[in-house]
């Protein structure tokens, strides 16, 4: 990997995360037939104002930036004191495989930490293997998979346990994608 920074964002970011999340799911769309009519929550339609929503709701973003470009980033929600929620982990096509994503979930993990919750829970399409194998690699394990009236696809939810003793984490109180 290029010598990267993660830092923290601001609501100045906004367009960049916005640009880039919708950048980075676009393949993902493509790949599963995924629409603004189908699916128009998927980060592949991603804008400006979610962006803005989700820092006010208290939703912290993250970049990393390669050469003064950021290439890619991570948001994290606090649900409540047990668990926290990785969300909108997205690398520019063209910058992958070159660890940033790795870097920013290692990132996203001692955050959490500092924190003191339990669990960090995230979901994927469940057709989506190769990524459930990425989480893996990180010791995530893979939890339930569901069906959500408003998605053309099954979600699987798949969590990192903090502490030694912690099982798979279900998301909180029926929340979902």
């Amino acid at each position: 990997m290029m010598s990267s920074k993660i830092r923290i964002c601001t609501e100045e970011d906004a367009q960049v995360l916005a640009e880039i999340i919708r950048r980075s799911f676009q393949d993902v769309a493509k790949r599963f037939g995924l629409t603004p009519e189908n699916t128009p929550r998927h980060p592949s339609n991603c804008t400006v104002d979610w962006i803005r929503n989700d820092m006010e709701d208290g939703v912290t973003y993250f970049a990393i930036g390669a050469n003064n470009h950021v290439v890619g980033c991570v948001a994290l929600e606090k649900a409540n004191s047990e668990v926290c929620y990785l969300e909108r982990l997205a690398v520019l096509p063209n910058q992958r495989i070159r660890g940033f994503g790795k870097a920013l979930v290692n990132h996203v993990l001692s955050e959490v930490k500092l924190l003191g919750v339990n669990y960090v829970s995230t979901g994927i399409i469940a057709e989506q293997t190769e990524l459930k194998n990425w989480y893996k690699g990180f010791k995530f394990v893979g939890g339930e998979s569901q069906e959500f009236p408003h998605l053309p696809f099954r979600v699987t939810f798949v969590s990192y346990g903090i502490k030694k003793s912690c099982q798979q984490y279900a998301p909180v109180d029926g929340a979902g994608p």
